[in-house]
């Protein structure tokens, strides 16, 4: 097996570890628990916030230490925080699991991409994409495998939650004996940075406008996935749409997703990045104002899947665009400096659109977030823009 594919099968096994920690047993745990909605509310962002807080040291690591391991480090989290759900009892005690557990992809997934940006180049978008599809498959088989076991064991409820940890367990454990085999560039690298180095390479790269401008892209495009895909069940269901065609919706965007990714990487590697980005962008902002305007099985599908389109065509190119303005010693800190973002987009898009909902209703909640997205859009042209100026307009 090559080091890629290698790489590739321990995001399979990550992601449907992470994955079938949360989806579809988490809430049911948190509520068998005693747990009420603003707890499993709470419970289930807790995760998400340590990505934020965690991802931009994880990859500044991953640059003074090495990829591997920091690998080995997200591994160790891996293979023992789901077996510590067997023993929470408390609500209090599965959001301290949760907040442990969180480490996990948010160490293992922005080292991997730094990893990939070092091991490749002119190929760099379509490996990157691989990657990303098989972690999506990881997210789109965790569910089915979760949800069916729920299912038969539902007559014990204590047994099944625990049973679908030991399969994350198995799952985690996995990731921890493929991470020895995961090759290390640190071996490429003349030598360890040290701390003024490290902090000198994040400082670099948080201070190019091009990273920036990238990020708020990609952070717009996850703040308006994360709307969708909390406020789409509901808003199909107020127009007397089935949970299973909801389901539908949501896994028919996970496939496309999956099946692209590769595809648009290529296309960004022959093509350009920056055309990509901003057409990925202004697609998914029409595409999810569509959403407002339409109330029916057959619309809510074609959205769902153009929606995941756009999202594949965004973010099979941004990663690969970030590493392209890096340098090899900044690969961690600019794919931290991106998780980070993205975890904040993916998470503030349902607070802020849970207010405008209440207040306004779901339609201007999606309004709201295609608005957000068209304005990230917008704010990327006029920096590709500027900067095509001042490489090509004559000297002052």
């Amino acid at each position: 097996m090559t080091s890629f594919a290698l790489l590739c099968v321990t995001g399979f096994l990550a992601i449907f570890s992470s994955t079938i920690s949360k989806s579809p047993v988490l809430p049911l745990f948190a509520a068998h628990l005693g747990a009420d909605p603003s707890e499993v509310g709470m419970v289930a962002a807790v995760s998400a916030f340590t990505g934020i807080l965690s991802s931009i040291p994880a990859g500044m690591l991953s640059d003074r230490w090495g990829r591997k391991k920091m690998l080995m480090i997200s591994s160790v989290v891996f293979a023992t925080a789901p077996f510590l759900y067997l023993f929470v009892s408390d609500i209090w005690q599965l959001a301290a699991v949760r907040f442990y557990h969180g480490f996990a992809t948010a160490l293992f997934i922005p080292v991997s991409m730094a990893l990939i940006s070092d091991l490749f180049r002119r190929e760099r978008g379509e490996r990157m994409g691989w990657f990303s599809t098989a972690t999506l498959l990881g997210r789109f088989v965790a569910p089915v495998v979760g949800g069916t076991m729920l299912g038969l064991l539902a007559a014990s409820p204590d047994f099944s939650y625990r049973a679908v940890y030991l399969v994350c367990g198995s799952a985690g454990a996995s990731v921890f004996l493929l991470a020895f085999r995961i090759p290390d560039t640190r071996r490429d690298m003349n030598r360890q940075q040290n701390w003024v180095e490290t902090l000198r390479a994040f400082k670099s790269v948080a201070s190019n406008r091009a990273v920036i401008v990238t990020t708020i892209v990609e952070a717009a495009i996850l703040f308006a996935y994360g709307i969708f895909e909390t406020f789409l069940p509901l808003y199909a269901k107020q127009h007397g749409i089935s949970s299973y065609e909801t389901g539908i919706f949501l896994s028919s965007q996970i496939f496309i997703l999956a099946l692209t990714k590769p595809v648009m990487g290529r296309f960004s590697d022959r093509h350009g990045r920056k055309p990509q980005i901003a057409a990925g962008a202004i697609m998914g902002s029409c595409v999810i104002a569509a959403l407002s305007f339409f109330s029916s099985f057959a619309p809510f599908l074609i959205i769902s899947i153009f929606f995941g389109l756009s999202l594949s065509v965004v973010t099979s190119a941004t990663t690969a665009y970030i590493a392209d303005l890096s340098k090899k010693e900044t690969h961690g800190s600019a794919m931290g400096l991106l998780g980070s973002v993205m975890d904040i987009g993916h998470t503030t898009g349902p607070v802020a659109a849970g207010f405008i909902a209440a207040q306004f209703g779901f339609a201007q909640a999606f309004l709201a977030a295609s608005s957000v997205l068209f304005v990230s859009a917008l704010l990327f042209l006029i920096f590709i823009s500027s900067e095509r100026c001042s490489v090509t307009g004559p000297a002052g």
